[in-house]
């Protein structure tokens, strides 16, 4: 009779909340366990309460930011079972490839249990093995639809050998396996890896700590590593001026493929074996130069389309150019600013995308903008698209365009202002003011802006496939293109691109050529 009389008491206490209390959030926690991590498995249970409502809509993303490609993530999840008020069984049905629906909930708490299968190492996929486990929020946690901005809570179980968790999610005072995100696109945007880490020495940066957290790092120089990071970092900040968050951490997930950029960490494939050769080295170095750049450059200065994301259909844009491409522009520009490169593999580096570019039948049929808006068919290269040799990479051309812009600019204002300019004039006016995206015609605006003159043509090589007359730009900075004839395989023949400096630069030449570098 007593219980009875607690359930009916509690019955008639939630509709009164439901009653009285409109405004009432509902309270999702997480809890990520690893029973057999052999398997490649781990279990996630979902704690929900304050849900106003009988049914509730599940949702497991489509694919992740960052990563411009549908990824079945949905298709990973095993054993879901749902429980109400007193662990009575509540009806789950499979609405579509990505929405569950929870039937019976009848206003009261519940919980969701399910297994994420993994199967492939890679930097968009959560992986879980006997030692370690990587994890991809969106390949993890389930989302109310239509509730994106609610608050919400993770916690680790720990494996008994596994000691560390790296991620950029905000800690529990007092508890480091407990943490909390303000929405979900935050949770989304932290991955988290756990198992027994490396911790290389922090390095702070006007007052902000910089972390570097890995699993199977390899043997190299951690000092000098950190102390070439640090200058990166540096480098980077200079040229937006602002540092945006309270802590950044680099997270190295083991030898791999690929990096994905977040707001306050970057994931990274990372062996560290290799740093004591000076090639590999100085390519990593750029590697880690770009994702760190991508904090400001697509988390911040952001189209407008990437943010409210699409985790259902991914948001598509026409500027990844210069999300991507221009941060490929700032990667080589950061080294060599950084002191870490110098004059010769800067223009090197440049080189390769200019072959690349020019050698690739397809920049005579796709722009940047097409190439851009194309990457979820064509891939992130450019090469998987239905066409052969009808696609162009903006991580090739979009650079190159932004190496014409940023000459242009220079010359327009006697080297009083660069393309670093427009990068602060986007980062203030739009992230710290609007606080929002920009969309095609702001960012050309801006660069006019900064330019003091129009820009119709520099602008016409990325919405059309005209060839660009990259000799026009290059001698702003005293430098000029050279080709020469070279065998491309299957009896054709290709040019050979090169960039160099001509032999008698004007006073303004020297000037925007030594600026540009950074000297």
């Amino acid at each position: 009779m007593l219980q009875n009389r607690v359930t009916l008491l509690f019955l008639l206490f939630c509709m009164a909340a439901t009653t009285f209390s409109r405004d009432v959030i509902p309270q999702m926690h997480y809890t990520v366990s690893f029973p057999e991590p052999a398997s490649h498995r781990y279990d996630v249970l979902l704690q929900c309460s304050e849900w106003q409502g009988d049914s509730i809509h599940l949702k497991m993303p489509a694919w992740m930011p960052g990563y411009y490609q549908l990824m079945n993530y949905a298709g990973s999840v095993e054993k879901m079972t749902a429980s109400g008020f007193e662990g009575k069984s509540l009806t789950i049905k499979k609405l579509d490839a990505t929405t569950w629906g929870i039937y019976g909930i009848r206003q009261q708490p519940f919980e969701v249990r399910y297994t994420i299968l993994t199967d492939k190492k890679f930097v968009a996929n959560s992986y879980v093995d006997s030692l370690h486990a990587y994890l991809i929020p969106e390949n993890s946690f389930l989302y109310i639809a239509g509730k994106i901005d609610l608050p919400v809570s993770v916690s680790i179980d720990l494996p008994p050998t596994w000691k560390n968790i790296a991620t950029g999610l905000e800690p529990v005072s007092g508890q480091p396996t407990h943490f909390t995100a303000t929405d979900f696109d935050i949770l989304y945007d932290c991955p988290i890896l756990i198992g027994n880490l490396t911790s290389l020495p922090s390095f702070w940066v006007d007052g902000k700590e910089h972390r570097f957290m890995g699993y199977e790092i390899g043997k190299f120089d951690q000092v000098r590593f950190m102390n070439e990071l640090k200058k990166i970092v540096i480098a980077a900040s200079n040229i937006i001026g602002d540092i945006p968050y309270q802590q950044y951490t680099f997270i190295g997930i083991g030898p791999g493929r690929g990096g994905i950029e977040h707001l306050n960490n970057t994931t990274i494939s990372f062996d560290g074996s290799g740093l004591d050769q000076p090639a590999e080295n100085l390519r990593l170095l750029h590697f880690i130069a770009h994702e760190y750049f991508h904090h400001y450059n697509v988390k911040r200065i952001r189209p407008f389309e990437l943010g409210p994301f699409d985790y259902d259909h991914g948001s598509r844009t026409n500027l990844l150019w210069i999300s991507e491409g221009l941060t490929v522009y700032y990667e080589y520009l950061v080294v060599k600013r950084a002191g870490l490169s110098d004059e010769k593999t800067l223009l090197a580096s440049l080189e390769t995308n200019l072959n690349a570019t020019e050698n690739n039948p397809g920049r005579l049929y796709q722009s940047l903008q097409q190439a851009s808006y194309d990457t979820w068919s064509d891939g992130p290269f450019g090469t998987n698209g239905p066409e052969k040799g009808k696609t162009i990479s903006y991580y090739d051309k979009g650079p190159l365009i932004g190496m014409l812009l940023d000459f242009e600019i220079r010359n327009a204002t006697q080297n009083k202002k660069s393309l670093d300019d427009v990068m602060r004039l986007l980062y203030n006016k739009y992230y710290l003011q609007a606080q929002r995206g920009f969309t095609a015609a702001e960012f050309q605006h801006c660069c006019e802006q900064i330019a003091g003159k129009p820009l119709p043509e520099i602008f016409e090589y990325i919405y059309t496939t005209k060839e660009p007359d990259y000799n026009k730009y290059l001698a702003y900075a005293g430098l000029q293109i050279s080709t020469s004839k070279k065998e491309m395989g299957n009896n054709n023949a290709g040019l050979q691109y090169s960039i160099q400096k001509t032999a008698h630069p004007t006073a303004l030449q020297q000037e925007i050529y030594t600026s540009w570098l950074g000297e």
